[in-house]
């Protein structure tokens, strides 16, 4: 089987795994014929649970070892005691070539940490930055970056940018993405220094982007553009309170539907509309977060993820190490010039 349709699977990281792992593969190789799995874990879990899912048979190769990243392990630990973890493996595949892209629901800390030790930074890149799918009244928006960074300076928020872009365009399948900076109001005077610095560069000539200018909060999930960018503080921020909302909205929609018999009749007649509401609320149907400007795909799927999540995440990887997101982002990195001043 070709080199580019290996996925490589950390089996152990997660709130359920192997289990949700496991389940998660199964759905998501029913749905990609040609694909195989690099599975990293303890052998004697997995052998038993892949024997009994028929859509992993003769597409599942276990990689074993008994040793795992914990959810407590810091960012450091991971680094210092992670070589040789079902992690540090499932990233190392990528590394070496044996696996195009890796998913891991692990530690999201320890697998940054160790994905930027293993895969590195791309020329012209300083920081990676996570991204996240958020899902808008026109369909999904990447935003980025949800966490990996506190501070962001001018020149890393053209690159968040620049990343950005070419992420949208694998992904949400658009010839020409729109991007936009995620500031306090839509005024060219508005936001700090760092903003308005990331704000007149984005706009020159020599980066070849859809650059819109500045949106609010707000018009993130109006789907107003295909790519927001921030820092990660303010993206995590952001993506926490939405997930919140979200929540709150299916709480008070489940509420208002069973308060009463004439409610839940109401609800019966209604429930084909329903179902396609819960369909759009699951955060199961955006699940993955990439981290952007390493030299190889990583994915982080969210811990506590159900199976299909897991599916999701692992479709997203394959996606996009079928694309050819990083040499767009190396190509406009070049016009920037900042592969020349990039610091490791």
């Amino acid at each position: 089987m070709s080199m580019s349709h290996i996925l490589s699977v950390d089996a152990m990281g997660g709130d359920n795994a192997p289990d949700v792992v496991v389940d998660g593969l199964s759905l998501f190789l029913r749905e990609r014929s040609g694909v195989s799995v690099l599975l990293h874990g303890d052998e004697a879990k997995l052998k038993p649970l892949i024997g009994a899912r028929p859509a992993l048979k003769g597409r599942c190769e276990i990689a074993h070892t008994d040793r795992y990243v914990s959810s407590e392990m810091k960012p450091s630990q991971a680094l210092r005691r992670g070589k040789g973890t079902s992690m540090w493996n499932a990233v190392e595949a990528v590394k070496t070539g044996a696996a195009s892209a890796s998913v891991s629901a692990g530690n999201t800390g320890a697998l940054m940490a160790i994905s930027m030790l293993i895969l590195r930074k791309m020329d012209g890149v300083h920081r990676p930055a996570m991204t996240a799918m958020w899902p808008t009244m026109k369909g999904r928006t990447a935003v980025l970056d949800v966490g990996a960074n506190i501070e962001a300076d001018a020149s890393q928020l053209m690159t968040f940018a620049i990343m950005g872009e070419a992420y949208a365009r694998a992904v949400l399948n658009k010839k020409r993405p729109s991007v936009a900076l995620l500031n306090i109001g839509s005024e060219d005077t508005k936001g700090h220094d760092e903003l308005r610095g990331a704000h007149e560069r984005l706009l020159s000539d020599m980066i070849d982007i859809d650059y819109v200018g500045f949106v609010e909060g707000d018009d993130i999930s109006g789907g107003i553009v295909d790519v927001v960018v921030t820092d990660g503080f303010t993206g995590n921020v952001a993506l926490k309170a939405g997930e919140g909302v979200a929540r709150l909205v299916a709480s008070y929609v489940r509420e208002a539907l069973t308060s009463s018999t004439m409610s839940k009749v109401g609800a019966v007649l209604a429930s084909s509309g329903l179902k396609a509401l819960r369909e759009r609320l699951n955060p199961s149907n955006v699940n993955g977060g990439v981290l952007l400007g390493l030299n190889g795909v990583s994915v982080k799927s969210h811990g506590g993820t159900d199976a299909q999540g897991f599916a999701t995440a692992c479709a997203l990887a394959m996606d996009l190490a079928a694309s050819s997101y990083m040499d767009e982002i190396a190509e406009n990195l070049k016009r920037t010039g900042t592969t020349q001043v990039a610091v490791d």
